[in-house]
């Protein structure tokens, strides 16, 4: 069954999901926020859900005290029956922890992919309910653990740290929601 959307609502979308971009790299986080009606952020990589304001604005904090010059490039956009669907390279240059992981200092540029997903209001409009993020955390580490000169013994406790921070990191519990996910109806 295909859905046709109407050319307003692409438009709307659109606009609120670019608005979205654009806040987060000004770190506008009111802005940001009212993008939601509810904020919600599914970070599939490490399984995690960050779920109302107060999960969000923590979020934000800790990404940007890790990236503090975080930054984007779109790559592509496109829509579907219920969202939109954004390419982009998300960079920027570690400068403090991310979660257990010391700094580094190293830059990143990484593609990755995130579903703007939408619901019907209820009154004719729309509500973003939820961003949900996908990419390749292998390579997000490789840059920003890889680029430390492992010849030089100076650079040794900052590796253990990484590597010590990664297992930690890596070791948590998947959020529910993200696990216990029903199939599809494809009839």
């Amino acid at each position: 069954m295909t859905t046709v959307i109407s050319d307003e609502i692409l438009a709307y979308r659109q606009k609120l999901v670019l608005d979205h971009f654009h806040d987060e790299v000004r770190q506008e986080w009111d802005d940001v926020l009212a993008t939601f009606p509810h904020p919600r952020y599914e970070l599939i990589p490490t399984m995690t859900v960050h779920d109302g304001g107060t999960a969000v604005r923590g979020y934000y904090r800790d990404s940007r005290r890790a990236f503090p010059d975080q930054d984007h490039e779109i790559i592509a956009l496109r829509h579907s029956g219920d969202a939109v669907i954004v390419e982009f390279w998300l960079l920027g240059t570690h400068l403090g922890p991310l979660g257990a992981i010391p700094p580094t200092g190293n830059r990143f540029r990484v593609r990755m992919t995130a579903y703007f997903i939408f619901e019907d209001d209820g009154d004719g409009g729309e509500n973003l309910v939820c961003e949900r993020i996908y990419f390749d955390s292998l390579t997000l580490l490789k840059q920003l653990i890889g680029g430390l000169n492992l010849r030089n013994p100076r650079n040794w406790p900052l590796v253990v740290r990484c590597l010590r921070g990664l297992l930690e990191e890596a070791g948590g519990t998947p959020d529910p929601a993200l696990v216990n996910t029903p199939k599809a109806d494809l009839s």
